[in-house]
């Protein structure tokens, strides 16, 4: 299965739409958000993807509680069982204990990825290009056997994304 990662959108719906149209173009058959959320429109965005999403709320998304029943949002750390893998979902890095296979998170707008003890690692980087001049997203494949995690950057004013890929062997219990 493929799962599309964008996080820290914060103001740039423009930057979090071409994220989600690129994973979604290349078979995103669910969307993660890893939170800092901020505009009700990239809600919208993930609503109207025709995919599945969860989003977790983010240190700036107070002001969404209000939409919290029309959006698939949920509090951290928000554990899911996804392709017969256990997730866990936060966006601040503050519950890193290897307690589900992969574990998401946002906040630092740092692309993260570390397979540790048979736990992935992951963090998308940031969406919104705020810190970088490149605005950032992942794809995470999970198979039985394996998880390939392809890290795309796209430039400023540039309609290209760039990718690199990380392999890992999973490991079963």
């Amino acid at each position: 299965m493929k799962i599309g990662i964008i996080s820290d959108t914060h103001k740039k719906v423009t930057k979090a739409a071409k994220a989600l149209s690129m994973l979604i173009e290349n078979g995103a058959e669910f969307i993660i958000h890893a939170g800092d959320i901020v505009e009700l429109e990239t809600l919208e965005l993930l609503k109207n993807s025709t995919k599945k999403y969860v989003a977790v709320y983010g240190n700036n998304d107070s002001h969404l509680v209000q939409y919290h029943n029309n959006y698939t949002l949920v509090q951290e750390p928000h554990y899911f069982k996804l392709a017969s893998t256990n997730f866990k979902l936060m966006h601040l890095p503050f519950y890193m204990a290897p307690d589900a296979e992969v574990v998401i998170f946002g906040h630092t707008h740092d692309f993260s990825c570390e397979f540790i003890n048979g736990t992935l690692f992951l963090n998308s980087g940031e969406s919104c290009a705020r810190n970088k001049d490149f605005s950032e997203c992942a794809m995470l494949e999970v198979s039985e056997t394996n998880f390939l995690v392809t890290y795309y950057t796209r430039k400023k004013k540039s309609d290209l994304f760039e990718s690199q890929e990380f392999s890992f062997s999973r490991v079963k219990s």
